[in-house]
């Protein structure tokens, strides 16, 4: 990790990886929902609508799911749903701070996390 710091350091960015287990219902529109609410709660601006896409039948059966993104003025948020594990993983990227708790404890409660969630910043 030292070495990838030493990489562009005039550069600020901010990582945080969020996964979990959902308990909700899920489908194009939470997701869509989700995108924009945590960019409103985190003080994040969107500059374009959320793209969720579901392969439906493409790939591996395991793999089945949606894959989701949303640009941000300073960078995105990806997400990622394995609809048969009710499992997700959400990456927010971004060129200026946020609370990475008040993103975590957002997302925990939107989705009904099982179990908590994993986080890792970086």
């Amino acid at each position: 990790m030292e070495a990838e710091r030493a990489i562009a350091p005039d550069v600020f960015r901010q990582r945080l990886l969020i996964e979990g287990y959902w308990t909700i219902g899920l489908d194009r529109d939470v997701i869509d929902r989700y995108l924009r609410d945590i960019a409103a709660h985190l003080g994040l601006t969107i500059y374009g609508d959320p793209i969720v896409y579901a392969p439906e039948g493409k790939g591996r059966a395991e793999n089945q799911g949606f894959d989701a993104f949303v640009p941000l003025v300073d960078s995105g948020i990806s997400a990622y749903f394995w609809s048969a594990k009710r499992f997700f993983s959400i990456l927010l990227y971004t060129c200026s701070r946020f609370d990475e708790r008040a993103a975590a404890a957002f997302t925990r409660e939107f989705f009904g996390a099982e179990g908590g969630l994993h986080t890792l910043s970086f």
